[in-house]
């Protein structure tokens, strides 16, 4: 299958060095201690219309109102997907997606050595770093602002599957779950593309400093382990 397989390196420090260069360079090395460390890769979900299906087909509409798979996925600092995840409908929440992973439990059992960055519509754990929505000092804006700078990273992958697959930006019409393998099959194809230096240039123009609207915190120690890494290393 070659190195354009779907999945994490075996040896992560690349990785991590990597990810931690993002917000260093950013910020032109003036402030300190601003990169991320520890990153393992970036995730987020997006949708993908496909046509009504005839069973379940409530479950398939989204809070925007068409119907979609909602398609999890982690990329390295080059826009590589290492996880995906294309089985569930466009009714169910990005947290629920990561909560029943095995990504997650991966994460949970140390099997993947590192921590992953997500938005707000993601809960705080210690191996999942989401931002704050109210800083209370320096150090958390320094987090916030070094975790939206290098997880925007997972946006602009999107940007470029999405224009590569423009089949994924108009939507897929047959059945959900013959819309599953297309998916992973673009995906597939996209790391062979990298491989092949077939490089399309990210959307720069996005936001990085706003995090989203949509709120799923939850476990007190996860944002507790949030609260000492801040101080820790963006202090």
């Amino acid at each position: 299958m070659g190195v354009h397989r779907i999945k994490f390196p075996r040896l992560l420090g690349d990785t991590k060095a990597k990810f931690y260069s993002i917000a260093a360079k950013s910020e032109q090395s003036v402030v300190p201690h601003s990169g991320f460390p520890n990153v393992i890769g970036v995730i987020d979900c997006t949708h993908v219309k496909v046509l009504a299906p005839r069973e379940y087909e409530a479950d398939y509409v989204n809070r925007k109102g068409y119907h979609s798979l909602n398609v999890q996925m982690v990329c390295d600092s080059g826009y590589r997907f290492l996880n995906v995840v294309a089985k569930w409908p466009g009714s169910v929440h990005d947290a629920r997606i990561f909560r029943n992973s095995l990504l997650c439990q991966h994460l949970e059992n140390g099997t993947l050595d590192g921590c992953i960055l997500g938005d707000s519509g993601y809960p705080s754990r210690r191996y999942l770093m989401t931002p704050y929505l109210q800083t209370r000092n320096r150090a958390q804006e320094r987090y916030n602002r070094s975790l939206l700078r290098t997880r925007v990273i997972v946006e602009q992958a999107f940007g470029v599957l999405k224009r590569r697959f423009a089949c994924l930006a108009y939507g897929l019409r047959c059945h959900p779950g013959r819309c599953c393998s297309i998916i992973i099959a673009t995906v597939f194809l996209h790391n062979y593309g990298l491989d092949c230096g077939d490089i399309l240039e990210p959307n720069q123009d996005m936001d990085v400093n706003q995090p989203p609207n949509i709120v799923h915190q939850e476990n007190n120690n996860g944002i507790q382990y949030r609260d000492i890494f801040a101080e820790r290393y963006f202090s």
